[in-house]
């Protein structure tokens, strides 16, 4: 049975920022490529997402814009609506929310924030969005988003964070990898992410076919020599999954047309339409965006 219900999207996660010029020309050429998301994500050393994203959304003109995610535990539900509308606002109406507990220990401990177990972070999420989407819908907050509601990303990959996210989130965000104690990334294997999806989806119940389907791609490359490039990045990052490297959800490496083919399917048998790439990739991936786009032309939605 197909999954697939909707046509796809493409965001690119922007992970650094010069001058004003150059990121407001950077944003044009995003758009220029067919993105349709620029996402700032939210980690310490790297630009704050709502100053580069209210700046990327006034230099471009369709192109939507959010956090990727934000962390919950660094917000106020409070300021953050404020930040959210005021956005939303400069930009006509086109952001997208996306948060999620946070994971990096080091970054906690830097903040000067609490580094909570990951049951009490993922409680703490839960507060911010109830709080945060509850003023973002009330006609007498001010400043109000200009609309009348701000699409939800929730991203992570354990039970009760997926199980949120199919419950309340517009846009449902798989990070394809578990997270280890002190916020090291583990990839998940074929089957596993099948089981995570599956997983979500039941969470979602009649909900399932309204949601909006996430997935991070972590490595991207466009190439004749899959076999060869996947025998670099393993030797790169020392893993020891040589023979199912190349089936990672997270992992797209062939020809544009390879990729492109894999997308269907993975759209088919997951209903993931939407996909994130990592800034690095955005000239490697504008083929197979204009390859999809061919895909969705002919089909009816």
């Amino acid at each position: 049975m197909s999954l697939a219900s909707r046509a796809f999207r493409f965001g690119v996660d922007m992970l650094a920022v010069d001058s004003g010029a150059s990121w407001q020309r950077r944003a044009q050429h995003v758009e220029e490529l067919g993105f349709d998301v620029l996402l700032v994500p939210d980690h310490l050393g790297i630009p704050s997402p709502w100053p580069a994203l209210a700046t990327a959304a006034a230099a471009t003109e369709r192109l939507r814009v959010g956090p990727f995610v934000l962390n919950a535990a660094f917000t106020n539900p409070t300021l953050l609506a404020r930040d959210v509308a005021t956005v939303d606002q400069l930009s006509h109406g086109r952001v997208e929310l996306g948060l999620g507990t946070g994971y990096v220990k080091e970054e906690f401990e830097s903040a000067g924030i609490e580094f909570l177990p990951a049951g009490r972070r993922v409680d703490h999420l839960g507060d911010t969005v109830a709080r945060t989407m509850s003023l973002l819908t009330d006609p007498d907050h001010t400043p109000r988003p200009v609309q009348e509601r701000v699409p939800l990303l929730l991203g992570g990959n354990g039970d009760r964070v997926l199980r949120m996210a199919a419950e309340h989130a517009d846009i449902v965000g798989f990070t394809a990898a578990r997270t280890g104690r002190d916020g090291d990334l583990e990839p998940l294997s074929a089957d596993d992410f099948a089981e995570r999806v599956a997983f979500a989806r039941a969470a979602a119940g009649d909900r399932a076919g309204t949601i909006e389907w996430n997935l991070l791609m972590q490595i991207v490359e466009v190439t004749d020599d899959a076999t060869g490039v996947a025998a670099k990045n393993i030797e790169k990052w020392e893993l020891s999954m040589s023979p199912q490297f190349l089936d990672l959800p997270s992992i797209l490496i062939g020809t544009a047309a390879d990729i492109a083919d894999r997308l269907v399917e993975l759209r088919e048998t997951t209903g993931i339409s939407y996909l994130t790439v990592l800034e690095p990739v955005l000239e490697q991936f504008a083929p197979v965006i204009e390859l999809l786009r061919g895909v969705d032309a002919r089909a009816e939605w």
